[in-house]
């Protein structure tokens, strides 16, 4: 009888969850994904490990999944500045199709002529393991203090939130062709992946315009229900294209763009909002998707899981990323370095779950089979990220973040900003005091943040190397204010 059963199924939510974050610390010391750790604990408590959670309802695990990647890729598109999206979209899209399309090629090539998958099959298995998830790649690398340098992180991130569209078109083609035997149509797969690709684009332009009037005008007297807002619009960005045979999660990232890179009402609090979202939404993900795999099967499909993941890490990723990259003319270690740490995520497994529930042949063999390609593959090369990054020098020299942080939160459209500069030991005004500086007439030095001190701007104040300083200024003055002090520490 209510409520004991969902005070039960809260108290198991509850502590996988808890342990889940207690534990990510865990990722940070031997350089993981902490999806990894997620998975780990959803595996550990199901049927077959010690929390003996009995979870197999596919169609669940997929709706969930699919929910969570609106809410991560919305999240993503909020944070990606439209500067970046200037300088890496084209290789990013080359590498979001085309790369895409040439993984899934060379890899089910591999599963036919090397571990004896039917044509059909094997094509399938390289579609749904054809993704990259570039979060995986920099939380191992925030995880080790490291930042990549902003042409090879942009061109990463880009992709990862381009190229689930193509990996869901292929996959949910080839299955339907497996489901129902027929020969596949080559032509007509490439029809459905540039009609997917132009109405989810196109709606995604229109919805993201309107979403960005509405917030400009709308006004709300409390904060919270702007958040609701922007949710409502990332779950109509996915669902409308969606419905009209576009891809919703192509919309759902280019409406994040969109808006992130307007000035909106409660911004602050918008990004906060959707960037814990966007952590619940992995925590909740992996860990469902961790309890819908049994460990004993995997031990049937581990040589086959292995041998693709080695033959994905060595051959199939770097060889579809060097046919991508060499017309843009990129350097020789940004290619090798863009070829390896192409980490798998959370949409190989949720798509893997589509064949299961479509009823194709063989669908329970591939879900195992990419349930273990992912989880080796956060080891090989996931483990190698921080030192295959420092080996090629591609580690970013940037100011460690402040242990304190300065925020305007307002419903309104406020005439100016708050920006944060970092004072490098070779900037002209590290030794300088606050009043030798040539602030506008509207700017001014709200805080220091020195260390583990908050210092209050003073005239006589001088401003020493490793300096974070708050300064609020008109948007006209924001030029000047960079000149004076150097690259500003978000860009």
């Amino acid at each position: 009888m209510e409520p004991l059963p969902t005070a039960f199924l809260l108290v198991i939510a509850g502590v996988l969850m808890a342990l889940s974050v207690l534990l990510s610390r865990a990722s940070r010391r031997f350089g993981l994904p902490v999806a990894m750790l997620f998975l780990g604990i959803g595996m550990a408590a199901g049927s077959d490990g010690p929390g003996g959670i009995e979870f197999n309802d596919y169609g669940a695990a997929f709706r969930l999944g699919t929910v969570a990647l609106v809410l991560i890729l919305f999240d993503g598109g909020l944070n990606t500045p439209l500067s970046a999206v200037r300088a890496a979209i084209r290789p990013a899209s080359v590498l979001a199709t085309v790369g895409v399309v040439a993984t899934a090629g060379f890899t089910g090539v591999a599963a036919h002529l090397l571990f004896g998958f039917s044509w059909p099959v094997a094509l399938l298995l390289g579609a749904i393991v054809s993704s990259t998830d570039a979060a995986a790649v920099f939380s191992v690398l925030r995880g080790s203090g490291l930042h990549l340098k902003r042409r090879v992180g942009t061109t990463l991130e880009l992709e990862s939130g381009l190229n689930d569209p193509m990996a869901v078109i292929l996959t949910m083609t080839l299955t339907q062709n497996l489901v129902s035997g027929a020969a596949l149509a080559w032509r007509e797969v490439l029809l459905d992946i540039i009609i997917q690709m132009v109405v989810g684009g196109g709606m995604g332009l229109g919805i993201g315009w309107v979403g960005r009037q509405i917030l400009k005008r709308l006004r709300l007297q409390a904060a919270g229900l702007y958040p609701v807002m922007t949710l409502a619009l990332a779950f109509l960005a996915f669902g409308v294209p969606t419905l009209f045979q576009g891809s919703g999660f192509l919309a759902v990232y280019t409406v994040g763009v969109m808006m992130g890179n307007e000035t909106l009402r409660y911004r602050t609090g918008l990004l906060r909002v959707h960037d814990a979202l966007a952590w619940l939404s992995q925590v909740v993900m992996f860990l469902v998707l961790g309890l819908l795999v049994f460990p004993e099967q995997l031990l049937d499909v581990a040589w086959v899981g292995l041998g693709l993941s080695l033959f994905m890490a060595f051959v199939a990723r770097p060889l579809a990323v060097l046919l991508c990259l060499l017309p843009f003319r990129f350097p020789a270690g940004e290619i090798v370095y863009t070829g390896w740490v192409g980490l798998r995520g959370a949409v190989p497994i949720i798509l893997a779950t589509y064949p299961v529930l479509a009823g194709a042949p063989d669908a329970n063999a591939v879900f195992n089979v990419v349930f273990f390609i992912v989880v080796v593959n956060g080891f090989i090369p996931g483990a190698t990220v921080p030192w295959v990054t420092r080996k090629l020098g591609l580690a970013a020299n940037v100011p460690e973040p402040p242990p304190a942080v300065l925020e305007i939160a307002s419903t309104q459209l406020l005439n100016g900003e708050l920006s944060a500069f970092y004072i490098e030991a070779a900037s002209a005004t590290a030794g300088a005091r606050i009043a030798e500086l040539p602030f506008p007439p509207e700017s001014a030095a709200m805080l220091i943040v020195r260390g583990l001190e908050l210092l209050a701007p003073k005239g006589d104040t001088v401003l020493q190397a490793g300096d974070h300083v708050y300064v609020f200024s008109r948007s006209e003055d924001l030029p000047f204010l960079r000149l004076m002090f150097g690259q500003r520490e978000d860009e």
